[in-house]
């Protein structure tokens, strides 16, 4: 298979002015839709992880196909990491600044075991808000995060910057 950054990056549309006007967001569905390119994703994150973690926790919601399929072929558990009034039992939550707005995320209270180690994974890292977010709740909820996972870093807004002194770990920075 060619370079995988490359081929990610081939398997990536950009919808302008979404969610609201100003915003170039990163879709990733072609890249889901195409079956060879989503498991070499997958592949390569199990190379990276397999041994190294005990949890996988998915940002809602593309962070959420990564992530099962991941845990999937690691034999690992999932973990998600919800908007607000989503998940039925009891949960920690946590308020933060988005690029566009505000947004909450929650996870069920016990959903990790006190020190597990977890790997949080979404789609893209830009801005860093949701990503610090996710870290933190995941701790609050007593997991030991060992790293921020990403398809696509957009190096240009910094996100990075919130998630000083955290592992990040991108398949494709532009």
């Amino acid at each position: 298979m060619a370079d995988l950054g490359d081929l990610i990056a081939s398997r990536l549309r950009d919808v302008p002015d979404f969610p609201s006007p100003g915003i170039l967001f990163k879709d990733v569905t072609p890249l889901l839709a195409d079956g060879a390119v989503f498991g070499a994703v997958t592949q390569e994150l199990a190379g990276r992880w397999r041994g190294r973690v005990d949890v996988i926790a998915g940002v809602e919601a593309r962070g959420f196909v990564f992530g099962a399929a991941l845990a999937h072929e690691l034999g690992l558990g999932f973990v998600p990491i919800r908007k607000a009034g989503k998940l039925p039992a009891t949960v920690t939550s946590i308020s933060y600044d988005l690029e566009y707005g505000s947004a909450t995320i929650e996870v069920h209270a016990d959903a990790f075991v006190d020190g597990a180690r977890v790997l949080v994974i979404d789609d893209v890292l830009a801005t860093g808000g949701t990503a610090a977010a996710a870290c933190e709740l995941v701790e609050r909820a007593g997991g030991a995060v060992v790293a921020f996972a990403v398809v696509l870093e957009l190096a240009f807004l910094d996100g990075r910057a919130r998630l000083t002194g955290r592992q990040v770990d991108a398949l494709l920075t532009t």
